[in-house]
């Protein structure tokens, strides 16, 4: 049986490119708490469609710079 594919993200990769934000610092930004953050970012819990878009915005990066659904055409 396939392993099923999970959702990824550059979250940890964009904290510190923006300045060496940290989760506590997103968490505010967006109105969630920073074990929301810690989650996202380990891939245990997906966001909801509304707080992806708001970890994009504070970014400023299109969605799927944040996240990623692996392609597994082959």
């Amino acid at each position: 049986m396939p392993k099923p594919t999970k959702v990824t993200n550059s979250i940890r990769a964009l904290r510190f490119t923006h300045g060496e934000m940290t989760q506590a610092d997103l968490a505010e930004r967006i109105g969630v708490t920073r074990q929301t953050i810690i989650a996202i970012e380990q891939g245990r819990y997906s966001p909801s469609l509304e707080v992806a878009f708001q970890i994009a915005r504070v970014f400023q990066v299109p969605l799927d710079d944040v996240f990623q659904y692996p392609d597994t055409q082959t």
